[in-house]
């Protein structure tokens, strides 16, 4: 029987942020997506994954999806048989930051839904595309799924992504076939942060897809199904 393919998605995404991967590989393989409702802490999301996940996974994470799975790799290391990070970093908070997301959250608590949409589009967005084009398809799409995350989500996840633990030392205990994919032109998660992660997993695969920014998986759903199909066969 093929192992199940665990989908963890990035902060404010959810199911549609693998929409393709959904499609592609159901056909194939059982597909779960993780929901980190109600979870203020990556320790917590990563707790809630597995209690609601098989005895044993192909995981894949994207930028927060990424954090998490490291913090999975910690908890439960054995039922993790292969490990996709897909435009995601393994270090902490970079100091200063906290008060720009402590600045988000106070915004987002008084401004509500409505000022989660400016967020998105103002600060978020310009972040993920690399040209218009493309943001104008995007748009639809992120926005959709940071609605449904709603201001509650939005809280809780950037407390957990301002608490995150640093994971640079997890990378050298990884001891199953990793995928460590990246869009050419992510903004947040560059290609030479990836190429340094690759460089300290025993047994990584890199790649690099050029018509991409941070969300691969939606700007080049072909090349990302591609990547992931070889890295299960493998």
């Amino acid at each position: 029987m093929a192992l199940p393919l665990l989908l963890l998605p990035g902060s404010l995404c959810n199911e549609q942020l693998f929409q393709h991967q959904i499609s592609f590989f159901t056909q194939q393989r059982e597909v779960i997506v993780a929901d980190f409702s109600g979870c203020d802490t990556i320790q917590a999301m990563a707790i809630k994954t597995l209690a609601e996940a098989p005895a044993e996974f192909a995981l894949a994470g994207l930028s927060m999806g990424g954090i998490i799975a490291f913090e999975i790799l910690r908890q439960a290391p054995q039922r993790v048989r292969k490990l996709a990070l897909l435009g995601t970093n393994p270090y902490a908070e970079l100091p200063g930051r906290g008060a720009i997301r402590h600045q988000q959250i106070s915004s987002i608590t008084l401004g509500g839904i409505e000022s989660v949409k400016t967020l998105v589009s103002q600060e978020l967005l310009p972040k993920y595309g690399f040209d218009s084009k493309q943001l104008l398809r995007l748009e639809p799409v992120v926005m959709e799924m940071a609605l449904d995350a709603g201001v509650d989500g939005f809280i809780n996840q950037w407390r957990a992504l301002e608490c995150r633990p640093d994971s640079w030392s997890t990378l050298k205990d990884i001891d199953c076939p990793a995928l460590i994919l990246c869009g050419m032109h992510d903004a947040l998660c560059n290609e030479r942060l990836h190429r340094d992660m690759a460089g300290e997993i025993k047994h990584a695969t890199l790649e690099v897809i050029e018509e991409a920014g941070h969300l691969s998986t939606l700007d080049a759903p072909e090349q990302v199904n591609r990547a992931l199909d070889s890295w299960l066969k493998s």
